[in-house]
């Protein structure tokens, strides 16, 4: 299970202003670029300006306008006949870049480690990387969880309202961020797994 399985509804509420958008010239890389300069720029103010612990709650508000933006973008790609190379490997990259400097700043954040945090961002790459290479052998783009884009943001978004709100973090928050390496890690296995299975190449036991 996976928060990306509730997309289709998402999409649905917007439909209509996706529409407004092409009519008004809107395209689908212009979206996708300008959510991630949006999250870069948010990210790196929010890891080297240092400013007050309120305004982690910037991150959740961002994460439900970038989730808008990714589908945005894509809905342009597909349903108004903007699909191109350059979108494929924008709509790839501009994710891993946008989520590393949104999951940054959470390394200055007692008690998270900034390696555990780190490795974090090293392996969300790494599982955005393994489902994008399912068309290379014959599956399609793999989404599985339990740790996918969507998921990492409710999470992510969820901690940094919490720190916002002014609560304490435990001590066995520490924890935390090594969870959610594991589950990360969990999701790249799955990834790969079923799109082996997707496309007949398990190897026999």
């Amino acid at each position: 299970m996976s928060i990306y399985e509730l997309k289709p509804r998402f999409q649905a509420l917007l439909r209509p202003l996706v529409g407004r958008l092409h009519a008004a010239g809107v395209t689908a890389n212009q979206v996708t670029i300008a959510a991630c300069v949006l999250s870069v720029a948010l990210g790196l103010w929010l890891f080297f300006a240092s400013p007050p612990a309120s305004a982690l709650a910037l991150v959740p508000l961002w994460m439900l306008l970038r989730m808008a933006f990714n589908a945005i973008d894509g809905m342009l790609a597909r349903e108004h006949g903007q699909q191109s190379a350059l979108g494929a490997f924008l709509n790839e990259l501009t994710d891993v870049i946008s989520d590393a400097a949104l999951y940054l700043p959470f390394a200055l954040v007692a008690p998270f480690s900034p390696f555990w945090v780190g490795t974090v961002i090293v392996l969300a790459g790494l599982s955005e990387f393994a489902g994008a290479l399912g068309p290379t052998v014959g599956a399609t783009r793999r989404y599985d969880g339990p740790l996918g884009k969507s998921d990492r943001a409710f999470v992510f978004g969820a901690l940094g309202l919490y720190v916002a709100l002014g609560l304490p973090l435990p001590g066995w928050a520490s924890w935390l961020m090594p969870l959610l390496a594991a589950g990360v890690a969990w999701t790249i296995g799955n990834r790969i797994r079923r799109a082996l299975a997707e496309a007949g190449a398990l190897p026999s036991a």
